[in-house]
């Protein structure tokens, strides 16, 4: 008797198909990776485990030295002429790699695109609470999307609209650029914009410490005689 085939739900599949996908990419990059036999060039510029230059020399004699101290020959600069190649430890050099790596993704800075509301029929303290929120979305580094829609017959007073996402910009000032200038999509009216990129003032150096006055010379005391 057959075993009786489980359908996987289409949620299921699809994380299978992502997992799958994702530990391909991992094992195409660390093959990516020439080590050991699978470099091929003729000659190899060899750098050993203590950053000592080693000279040029074919890829045999390379890895026989890396052989004889335990290590690996790994291929760390494949577009140079010759190629460079390093005598390390296979494992930990992807264990700094990767931790390279991450260090490197927390360092960038992701831009995020913060949405601010407006309506026609806006009031002011609801404007200036909305300004508010886009001048703090600014001075955290995120872009700022001002948008505007517009219902039924307002259509017809399109300039109302305008003159509020311009008063916006404008009351921002210095907080941030215009990245696009208000344009019509449809029913709403948006601008986007950008935090300012001003330059940092150097700080002023602290003041020099105050010179000590040098001391004055004793009087010399006559000895008596």
């Amino acid at each position: 008797m057959c075993p009786r085939r489980v359908r996987k739900t289409p949620e299921a599949a699809r994380d299978d198909f992502w997992r799958s996908t994702i530990a391909l990419d991992k094992r195409s990059a660390k093959s990516f990776i020439r080590i050991n036999e699978k470099i091929r060039a003729r000659e190899i510029r060899v750098i050993d485990e203590n950053s000592e230059q080693l000279g040029i020399m074919v890829p045999f004699e390379a890895l026989k030295i890396a052989r004889e101290r335990g290590l690996d020959l790994v291929e760390v600069s494949p577009s140079a002429v010759p190629p460079v190649c390093r005598i390390q430890d296979y494992g930990r050099f992807l264990y700094e790699k990767e931790k390279s790596d991450r260090a490197a993704k927390k360092k960038q800075k992701v831009i995020v695109v913060k949405e601010v509301k407006f309506s026609v029929t806006v009031d002011e303290h609801d404007y200036q609470t909305k300004k508010n929120q886009a001048v703090k979305f600014l001075a955290g580094g995120d872009k700022v999307k001002a948008s505007l829609r517009f219902r039924g017959r307002q259509m017809a007073h399109r300039d109302l609209g305008y003159n509020i996402i311009n008063r916006l910009i404008q009351d921002i000032g210095d907080a941030g650029i215009v990245e696009f200038m208000p344009r019509m999509e449809g029913t709403i009216l948006h601008a986007i914009l950008a935090p300012s990129k001003k330059q940092e003032a150097p700080k002023p150096k602290p003041p020099a410490p105050p010179q000590q006055a040098a001391a004055a010379p004793r009087p010399s005391v006559p000895q008596a005689q």
